[in-house]
């Protein structure tokens, strides 16, 4: 503990007395000050013990002693001793009075009491409880660390929250909380995720102090998480995790030692959790290559139990892309990882996460956590765009695969490939393989090539139409459309079956194909399709 006005009054060799305020002794003193100046607020910081000889002010004015200790209670200057025996020989009713006016402890300091020798037994007593604060960080250092090698974060989450004499939570990088000392605490700390995922959005490394997270839980004592301090952990740019320690008022020394030992404990556990991260990245993207190779027996046995049951069910291929536009700053890459590997630990299912080149592969449960996740990131993100609200440069393009086994890996991985293209080529975050199946290849048409061809196609045909002498375009697109009936095509152009005919002989001659070829036929109606879609965009 500081040093407080009554552990001064106590000290037997200052043998002071209380003149005033008797009852605000146990206030902490955070220094010992001597100043004669008849205003020395500007230079207190507050918490300090004022010494004084009265040599250049009226204590026998009532008015003025008012004021002087008005304006020390505003400086926060926690108590005033008075020397007696030097320019008064005791202490004045007017100081007394303004001293019991305003709450001032006031303290008389005999003659033989030296001001510096009660500087002397602050600062001893300041030095003294500094060094019991060390001390208590080390061993709470000690304890932290034991209970971090035994019972891993969950035992030192309980000793740090013993030790603060409050509780304590880790939360993952999602901002879902991992776990949290004592038991009730979990559900507080789970209403803290929305500050988590604030601080996350600081440079690393941050911290925060935030209010009381609402009415004890059962179990807690009321007022208990009046503060609550949040840490972000890890060593990069975007943190792994984050520490929340709630206590009832300011943390002191020890505590803040505690504090920052758990910090740094928590910070070597994730680093090193990030080191193996990336030795399972690694068996991950062998396994990848072996499921891709065709080689389902082989990944399985790479694999061991890393991956529990992931390659024994259906599950889905996910390749997603950063988009072109990218700017240097932003990690959409990265974000979505979170996303994917964050539902997946909370659910318990194995999700294969596998960055290959400047894109992201993942493969997790049909039906999981993971594949739920990402599609509720994904239309997140369409709907931000929607409203303005976010840009295109930080959005991942995403593609992902239908339903698949091991033995079909290859083909899942070309679904999710095939649906990335599309998602680019429109502009989406997210396209799912089975979305192409279920619809048109209508839009399909709309890529650069297949309008080349179309325009390559269809070329003389547009010339020949742009003389005048006739409307072979039209003509070819109706009676494409009747399946070559004369008749029907005819009457849609308004024509004689025979001019419908002459028109047709035309189009071969100038196309130098035969209309009779089935392929020929497929060909010049999708480059009609093409060339209509180009003209309506």
């Amino acid at each position: 503990m500081p040093p407080t006005l009554a552990s001064l009054v106590h000290h037997s060799a200052l043998k002071l007395t209380v003149r005033a305020g008797e009852d605000r002794l146990d206030v902490p003193v955070r220094w010992a000050h001597v100043s004669e100046l008849a205003d020395p607020v500007p230079y207190m910081e507050g918490g300090e013990l004022l010494l004084i000889t009265a040599l250049k002010l009226d204590a026998e004015d009532p008015q003025a002693m008012r004021r002087y200790v008005k304006r020390l209670v505003g400086a926060g200057v926690v108590g005033l001793g008075f020397a007696v025996g030097v320019n008064y020989d005791e202490v004045p009713k007017a100081l007394v009075d303004a001293a019991e006016q305003e709450g001032l402890p006031l303290l008389e300091v005999p003659r033989r009491t030296p001001f510096l020798a009660i500087s002397k037994a602050v600062s001893a007593a300041i030095a003294a409880d500094q060094y019991r604060a060390v001390t208590a960080g080390f061993a709470a250092q000690r304890e932290l660390t034991k209970q971090a090698l035994t019972d891993g974060p969950e035992g030192l989450l309980a000793a740090l929250a013993s030790q603060v004499d409050g509780w304590a939570a880790l939360y993952d990088a999602s901002g879902a909380v991992v776990a949290a000392a004592p038991e009730w605490a979990g559900r507080r700390a789970a209403r803290l995720t929305p500050d988590v995922e604030r601080l996350r959005e600081r440079p690393a490394p941050a911290s925060a102090v935030v209010g009381g997270a609402g009415p004890a839980e059962s179990g807690e004592t009321a007022g208990n998480a009046d503060r609550i301090e949040l840490h972000t952990l890890g060593t990069g740019r975007r943190p792994r995790a984050a520490l929340a320690v709630g206590t009832a008022s300011a943390l002191g020394t020890a505590e803040r030692y505690a504090v920052h030992s758990a910090i740094a404990l928590l910070t070597l556990t994730t680093e090193r959790s990030r080191s193996l991260h990336a030795a399972e990245q690694r068996i991950g993207t062998a396994v990848l290559r072996m499921l891709l190779a065709g080689e389902p027996d082989h990944a399985r046995a790479v694999a061991g139990d890393l991956y529990g049951k992931l390659l024994d069910a259906p599950f889905r291929v996910l390749v997603a892309e950063p988009p072109s536009t990218a700017e240097q700053d932003a990690d959409p890459l990265g974000a979505l990882t979170e996303v994917v590997e964050s539902a997946a630990a909370r659910s318990g299912e194995a999700v294969l996460v596998v960055p290959e080149g400047g894109r992201l592969v993942v493969l997790a449960a049909d039906g999981g956590a993971a594949v739920a996740a990402v599609a509720r990131y994904t239309a997140a993100l369409e709907g931000a765009r929607s409203g303005g609200e976010a840009r295109e440069s930080e959005e991942p393009v995403v593609g992902l695969s239908a339903p698949a086994g091991p033995i079909a890996a290859a083909a899942a991985y070309r679904q999710a490939e095939q649906a990335l293209s599309v998602a680019r080529r429109r502009g989406r975050v997210l396209v799912e393989h089975e979305q192409l199946a279920a619809g048109s290849v209508l839009p399909l048409l709309a890529d650069d090539a297949v309008k080349a061809f179309a325009d390559g196609l269809l070329r003389a045909l547009y010339e020949h139409d742009a003389t005048g002498r006739g409307d072979l375009v039209a003509s070819l697109r109706a009676w494409l459309s009747r399946h070559g009936q004369w008749d029907a095509a005819a009457a849609d152009l308004g024509v004689h079956r025979h001019t419908l005919r002459y028109r047709m002989r035309r189009v071969e001659e100038i196309l130098g194909r035969s209309l009779d070829d089935p392929d020929v036929r497929m060909e010049l109606w999708l480059a009609l399709k093409a060339t209509s879609a180009d003209s309506a965009s």
